[in-house]
């Protein structure tokens, strides 16, 4: 049996590839090569070039390759970009989500996990926040992903199919292998930037911010590293394979970083100083979101192994090195 992983060429996704051929799983990669790389695929893993909402390509492959299992990580996920097109982010996280489920269910696929967010929670406060706390996504991305949430709860009760949705807290680091990374042009994730900006590929950065009602005026996160993850989205998966019902979880590590300590830690990582400015708050940013992530914990068996900021942070900063390596091979 296959897992077919969408948007597998990506971040996350290609850490999850990495992940699950790890395991000894078999893996097709579904990618359209928007945002991800060719390159970043694991050579042992399928790779086929396509959208997901393409009904007759999704369920050649399903019927080809015999997957079992989707882990669906296509999608667009800039915050600030939602709310300036919030119409293009309902069709391609929401919309063409939808048609996937549907090929999942036409195909007889059992199993389904999803790339959900902490968007859906909104501005949550300082305290960790549960599954069960109220939803009230503050940007057109969070709403896209929860009513995709909302598509795969009902498809559940309607169909043979069980699903997984992680929701993500924010995703930080690299594999410690090298093997892969973020690795996107222009990206915003914040430390991807402040590495960024310390090995000269951006002549400054700014922080959005610093009168947010947090302890120094900056928004507050929840970093998790993208290895720890990968290994949630495997765990979720055996746990469906052993009839699991379906499932909701936070993926964090239920403790935030304000964004001038995440630069503190990126300093610290690099040496040196490099120059940071303060700027106007950006639309859609909460002013902290922590997860409580005691239910993965319990319900996945998953106990995080990279817990540490500095660690995120040096792992971020190895593989902005590796990538200007492999850009200037490429150039």
């Amino acid at each position: 049996m296959t897992v077919l992983v969408t948007g597998g060429a990506g971040y996350i996704g290609s850490h999850m590839v990495w992940e699950l051929l790890d395991a000894g799983e078999s893996v097709v990669v579904l990618d359209r090569l928007s945002t991800g790389f060719e390159w970043a695929v694991a050579p042992e893993a399928k790779l086929v070039v396509g959208d997901v909402a393409d009904r007759d390509l999704v369920g050649r492959i399903i019927r080809d390759n015999h997957v079992n299992a989707i882990i669906h990580f296509a999608g667009s996920i800039v915050v600030p970009e939602s709310v300036t097109d919030p119409l293009g982010y309902y069709e391609n996280n929401t919309s063409k989500t939808r048609t996937l489920i549907e090929t999942a269910v036409r195909e007889g696929v059992p199993h389904f996990i999803f790339s959900s967010t902490a968007a859906v929670y909104g501005g949550a406060g300082l305290e960790p926040v549960r599954e069960d706390a109220r939803l009230a996504p503050e940007s057109p991305y969070g709403l896209s992903k929860l009513m995709s949430e909302w598509m795969l709860r009902d498809a559940a009760l309607a169909h043979d199919i069980r699903y997984t949705a992680l929701r993500y807290f924010n995703v930080a680091g690299a594999d410690p292998k090298g093997r892969t990374g973020q690795s996107t042009p222009g990206a915003t994730h914040l430390i991807k930037v402040a590495c960024e900006t310390a090995l000269g590929k951006r002549p400054f950065m700014q922080v959005f911010g610093d009168d947010y009602p947090t302890p120094d005026g900056t928004c507050m996160r929840d970093y998790i590293h993208v290895s720890d993850l990968a290994a949630a989205h495997r765990l979720a998966l055996q746990r469906l394979r052993a009839g699991g019902n379906s499932l909701v979880a936070n993926c964090g590590y239920s403790h935030g970083y304000s964004v001038l300590e995440v630069i503190d830690s990126v300093r610290r990582a690099f040496g040196h100083d490099f120059d940071v400015r303060m700027g106007e708050r950006r639309p859609g940013d909460a002013a902290a979101v922590v997860a409580n992530s005691e239910l993965a914990r319990k319900e996945l068996g998953w106990t995080p192994q990279r817990d540490d900021l500095d660690l995120i942070v040096n792992d971020a900063l190895a593989w902005e090195r590796i990538l200007t390596t492999k850009n200037s091979v490429r150039n």
